[in-house]
């Protein structure tokens, strides 16, 4: 056993093989939401300076954003190998960070740019962590997944430690040009880890050598993924497993937008300006990151391994209902903070990571193309509508309690959800099946 693997094995269930491929996936991930929570905190703040009635709206021009970006993205992964479009959708979003620097940094109109600055990074956001996970969903099996996801994701976490931190360090003395800059290196970083992780053309390495069930398939090619520009959405059109995700996912972003938006309205009415808003996000993140690093290297694996899939999708249903309970009974800072924390915290440890073991068992165009039209239109999407429909109670007079009312019972819906995704992956893994792209139309 070398010094490496005997270290490593203590915190994770780990192969001599599958050690460069896991530290490479921690790193990738530390750095990936290092520079994303870098911005997480001035997105929030910038997003208010319009006023927190204004967030539907911001959530809208993300949807339609998004329209606008995945059948792009879906002609990148036609005609392109991912060692292609990959680091062409990276360089893209690192050159867009550099503009808004320079746009902040000649204070441009704040309130549109801010709002500009909102809806791209929330754009940002959910493309490149999809990229990263279809990337890991390709390359390691369902079980390599089930031991090995939640240390990866444990990489995260630590960058959102670094990220919050550097960001309340720096967003009262340098100001948002250096959190920017910081970002934009912290996304090349990451970057160059996928180009070490992901195979060459021809090679398959020895990562991949695994006799378990839903062993991959990713070798290194330089042939495209193929299929059409909007393949993914006919996809999920076809399978009941995947629409099970989409409806997994908008019930998850049903509880995030409502929380969200009641965090909005109680941090605008506790701090006056920009700056102290963006110290208590990045406090806040800083708390959740704390916690889901301890869940992530004390639970996840050893839950998933012992308990199965379905246990672990079912922690976030249960943490949001806590969440909406204790805030609609003392909506104060403090206890929006401790909800939030709470909920984040699981989702980020235990149920994102059970999430993508769920896209282990589908084929390589589902991996790319329908698990990213699920994790950014239907996400987004989700968002929306959920906006609106906050926004509408709030007008007519109906609080948070209201919301509550509402998003407990669907926590409700969204465990058996969970239970019926976790049933149908352990079915399609023991009959070593997957779902394909659909033939074409003769």
């Amino acid at each position: 056993m070398n010094p490496l693997h005997r270290v490593l094995s203590k915190a994770v269930d780990v192969r001599p093989t599958e050690v460069r491929a896991t530290l490479l996936g921690f790193a990738w991930f530390f750095f990936l939401l290092g520079g994303y929570y870098l911005l997480r905190p001035l997105r929030d703040a910038l997003g208010l300076a319009g006023g927190a009635d204004e967030l539907q709206w911001l959530f809208t021009a993300t949807f339609a954003a998004m329209l606008a970006v995945v059948p792009v993205f879906g002609a990148l992964v036609k005609h392109l190998p991912p060692r292609r479009f990959v680091p062409l959708c990276y360089r893209f979003f690192t050159a867009s960070i550099l503009v808004f620097c320079v746009l902040i940094a000649a204070r441009v109109d704040s309130v549109w740019v801010g709002r500009t600055f909102f809806v791209w990074i929330s754009v940002f956001n959910l493309f490149v962590i999809s990229m990263f996970w279809s990337v890991l969903a390709d390359c390691f099996s369902n079980a390599q997944g089930r031991r090995l996801f939640g240390f990866i994701a444990a990489g995260g976490t630590a960058g959102t430690f670094a990220g919050p931190a550097l960001a309340a360090a720096l967003a009262t003395t340098l100001g948002p040009v250096a959190l920017t800059l910081c970002a934009a290196l912290m996304l090349e970083a990451a970057l160059q880890c996928f180009r070490q992780l992901y195979p060459r053309p021809g090679v398959t390495p020895s990562h991949q050598h695994d006799d378990s069930p839903g062993a991959p398939t990713a070798t290194g090619s330089t042939r495209p993924i193929g299929g059409g520009a909007m393949a993914g959405l006919a996809l999920i059109r076809r399978s009941p497993y995947l629409l099970g995700l989409c409806g997994y996912l908008l019930l998850h972003t049903a509880a995030s937008t409502f929380l969200y938006f009641e965090q909005g309205r109680i941090v605008a009415d506790a701090f006056a300006d920009t700056a102290s808003r963006t110290r208590f996000f990045a406090l806040v993140d800083l708390g959740v990151s704390s916690l889901t690093l301890l869940l992530q290297l004390a639970v996840t694996g050893r839950l998933m391994k012992r308990f199965g899939v379905a246990t672990a999708l079912l922690v976030l249903p249960v943490a949001s209902a806590v969440a909406f309970a204790a805030v609609m009974l003392s909506p104060t800072v403090g206890v929006l903070a401790g909800a939030q924390a709470l909920r984040r915290a699981f989702d980020y440890a235990i149920a994102r990571p059970a999430r993508e073991v769920l896209f282990t068992v589908v084929g390589r165009e589902a991996k790319y193309k329908a698990k990213n039209a699920i994790e950014t239109v239907v996400y987004r999407g989700g968002d929306m509508v959920s906006g609106w429909i906050s926004a509408g109670l709030g007008a007519v007079g109906i609080g948070f309690a209201g919301l509550a009312a509402l998003a407990i019972p669907l926590a409700v819906v969204w465990a058996a959800l969970s239970l019926a995704l976790a049933r149908q992956q352990e079915r399609l893994l023991r009959a070593g099946r997957s779902i394909e792209a659909p033939p074409p139309k003769r």
